[in-house]
């Protein structure tokens, strides 16, 4: 929903931040609203509603932003890879490349964002007490028509109040919000199975996206218009969002006990990490023909990927002397344990990009490689049973 361009912001460790082309219509709206806020508030126009009405929307996608940050980071401290975060008209989304791997794990990572988004609020809110102190900043915070508020102090109360909008909404039980893997998370440490926490939550999702829809509906029709088809459209991402994990459950109670070592390829081409880079071109990429080689050191332990792309930049004249292991991508999402369960990369990022995953053992051992033809060959074997 809502497909199209995405335009790359900037790289954070190894974090691809990017904006949709439908960022674009929020920004404009908050700034077009913000602007008639500060009009309004200081009785003038020019410049300077303008400015605080920027200043405004920066704090706003600021505040998204790091709160999708603080599920990106407590999410690779836990072994889950980042592929991205992408800010697009409902908000923001980290992507991450596979699924926690356990109720503790995904009840840290669903709590990282709104944890950093009450920190902000906590943050702003002290700050703006200090500055104009408790009956000021209240004031503020109410924009009681006979307060004199300034700009500024305005414009912090009103990110204030942002936060606490969105730590509030997010919480709420409807998955895919964070609000609804703490309760899948919740009702996957009572029951101890994953798949049916997952059907759990998906279906409370649904309900709330029901209840969004009729809400938002009511709304517009008793005159809010922007608001309530605002709330409808996202009661309907929510819905869609809730049905497809739903169904990607369902694939999954259908694999059943399967993992990753029972389907991948046991005996993967390797690259040893000491092989110069000029060996590695000859014997490997020109005889296979293949865009990239897991690489090992001498114990067979993942070191990374080394991609043809990445073997070709070496100038001609240092690849006899450079080591295949200095020009390794590292990124801990393009490998997974071979004890996985094999329904855990359904909506893995990695393997649809790269077409292929490495599976390693316990000590960090290459011991295969899974391709998505074989995820996709086990999942049509379970339909057919």
């Amino acid at each position: 929903m809502f497909g199209g361009g995405q335009i790359t912001l900037f790289h954070f460790r190894g974090i691809k931040v990017t904006v949709d082309w439908s960022w674009f219509i929020v920004l404009f709206l908050v700034i077009l609203f913000m602007v008639g806020f500060f009009e309004d508030l200081l009785g003038e126009g020019g410049s300077t509603p303008f400015l605080l009405a920027l200043l405004s929307a920066v704090g706003f996608f600021g505040s998204i932003l790091l709160h999708e940050f603080g599920h990106a980071i407590v999410a690779m401290r836990n072994g889950i890879g980042i592929s991205s975060i992408q800010l697009w008209i409902f908000g923001g989304m980290a992507r991450m490349d596979r699924e926690a791997d356990s109720p503790g794990t995904e009840m840290k990572v669903a709590l990282a964002g709104p944890a950093v988004t009450a920190l902000i609020a906590i943050v702003l809110g002290v700050g703006g007490i200090v500055a104009s102190g408790w009956t000021g900043f209240q004031e503020a915070v109410l924009l009681e028509s006979r307060s004199d508020v300034s700009g500024p102090m305005a414009l912090v109360a009103w990110l204030v109040t942002i936060n606490i909008l969105i730590l509030v909404f997010n919480l709420l039980p409807a998955y895919p919000m964070d609000g609804g893997r703490v309760a899948r998370a919740i009702a996957w440490k009572r029951s101890g199975n994953r798949n049916s926490a997952t059907r759990f939550a998906a279906n409370l999702g649904r309900v709330f996206g029901y209840l969004f829809i009729a809400l938002g509906l009511a709304w517009a029709f008793s005159g809010n218009a922007f608001g309530g088809i605002w709330l409808a459209l996202i009661g309907m991402v929510i819905n869609g969002s809730a049905r497809g994990a739903a169904m990607q459950t369902a694939l999954g109670s259908r694999i059943g006990d399967v993992r990753v070592a029972d389907v991948m390829d046991r005996e993967p081409v390797t690259i040893p990490g000491d092989l110069s880079v000029e060996r590695a071109l000859d014997e490997y990429f020109l005889r296979y023909r293949w865009p990239w080689f897991p690489v090992v050191d001498a114990g067979r332990r993942f070191l990374g990927l080394i991609e043809r792309d990445r073997a070709d930049e070496v100038p001609e004249i240092s690849r006899s002397n450079s080591h295949v292991s200095e020009y390794v991508d590292h990124d801990i999402g393009l490998y997974v344990r071979d004890d996985t369960p094999l329904d855990a990369l359904l909506a893995n990022q990695n393997l649809r990009r790269l077409g292929a995953l490495m599976a390693v053992d316990a000590e960090g051992r290459l011991s295969g490689v899974i391709t998505i033809e074989q995820v996709g060959r086990a999942l049509r074997n379970a339909t057919a049973r």
